[in-house]
């Protein structure tokens, strides 16, 4: 059994309510929510019947001219709203500086902002994130806790400029159904 994941409802719109081989999920945005979501899930399943592989859907925005719109494997996950006790910006007092998925694919920033507008971008840039969300670093540190297999994919939804959040809301139902048809293909549904 897989556990289907996602930070909002609308994120699976176009997925259906029951998917054969898969438990679902849905925590709520941010880091904190991410967090106590997928624990509570992930403490609730029976110690002797781990899930195999959690699964987690979502949008991201893009901070480099170089991503276009598409589906994206994560690889990594950074912090780009924290700082340690010497300054350093990305780095936790008490978290790694990067977790990372086993898989290939891109570096995401995660943060509890909605990324939009070019001064934050250059920043997530300069930690080494090529895309941004609320909830991948969280999600999978915590899989990391559980020794659960995580992966991430994750659709451009916009720009993560100015303006974003609007834009954000307009797309959403196109993004999720690029994540159903990607997942339908992947895990032959």
């Amino acid at each position: 059994m897989k556990l289907l994941v996602a930070a909002l409802e609308s994120e699976l719109q176009a997925f259906p309510a029951r998917l054969a081989g898969f438990d679902r999920l849905v925590t709520g945005p941010g880091k904190l929510m991410a967090a106590f979501g997928l624990t509570r899930a992930l403490d609730a399943r029976d110690a002797g019947d781990p899930y195999d592989e959690i699964v987690v859907v979502g949008t991201a925005g893009t901070v480099s001219n170089d991503v276009e719109s598409g589906i994206y494997d994560v690889a990594a996950a950074i912090q780009h709203d924290v700082q340690d006790l010497d300054g350093v910006v990305g780095r936790h007092v008490s978290l790694p500086a990067r977790v990372e998925t086993g898989r290939e694919g891109v570096t995401i920033a995660t943060g509890d902002i909605f990324v939009d507008d070019a001064d934050a971008t250059a920043r997530i840039r300069s930690l080494g994130g090529v895309l941004v969300d609320m909830e991948t670093f969280a999600f999978v540190w915590v899989a990391q806790q559980f020794g659960v297999p995580i992966r991430v994919l994750r659709v451009v939804s916009d720009r993560a400029q100015d303006g974003a959040t609007q834009v954000w809301d307009e797309v959403v139902a196109a993004c999720s159904a690029q994540l159903w048809d990607f997942v339908q293909r992947e895990y032959d549904l």
